[in-house]
């Protein structure tokens, strides 16, 4: 063998003269190298989830909405004189006007919250620009809402909460 770099005659892998590596050339008859195994493409986790957190964001806004009614609907029912005389309740908190008041308060906390999660739900779906930052302060706030609203809360920061995750969901935003 031959060193590439000075022409030196080269007995092992390094040019006794000017210490280079020698490679060794692959015989004339050497079967070819097959290449590597094809890479996966890499999907952006913003790109491949932000669909399906959207659409978790109405389930839950929904599932917010008949819980907070049923809620308000059994409140407003304890203020009314009567409710559960039959099975011998008597006295406060039955019929009394303060759980009509607590029922309206319910409800109306109700209707503002699933309102607020079914923007997110919107606006991850249309992929608003807007959406991320109203979605994360939502997840956050979510995460007291055991089990449920934990669960959604941590999904939504797992996928948007990362740097790299503001630039994808930049990248794929509709600013129409």
């Amino acid at each position: 063998m031959v060193c590439q770099r000075c022409g030196n005659a080269v007995e092992g892998s390094f040019c006794s003269r000017c210490g280079a590596p020698v490679v060794q050339a692959p015989p004339p008859n050497a079967a070819p190298v097959p290449p590597y195994p094809p890479q996966m493409v890499y999907t952006p986790r913003v790109q491949q989830h932000v669909q399906t957190l959207g659409i978790l964001w109405f389930v839950y806004g929904a599932y917010r909405l008949m819980g907070g009614i049923f809620g308000a609907m059994f409140l407003m029912g304890m203020s009314r004189p009567g409710f559960l005389e039959g099975m011998g309740m008597h006295g406060f908190p039955f019929g009394h006007p303060f759980m009509g008041m607590l029922g309206g308060f319910v409800a109306v906390y109700t209707f503002f919250s699933a309102a607020v999660s079914f923007t997110v739900g919107y606006a991850l779906v249309n992929r608003k620009p807007w959406g991320r930052v109203l979605a994360m302060v939502m997840g956050i706030l979510a995460l007291i809402r055991i089990p449920l609203g934990t669960a959604l809360g941590i999904y939504t920061l797992w996928v948007l909460a990362p740097s790299a995750s503001a630039a994808e969901y930049e990248a794929i935003a509709d600013h129409s």
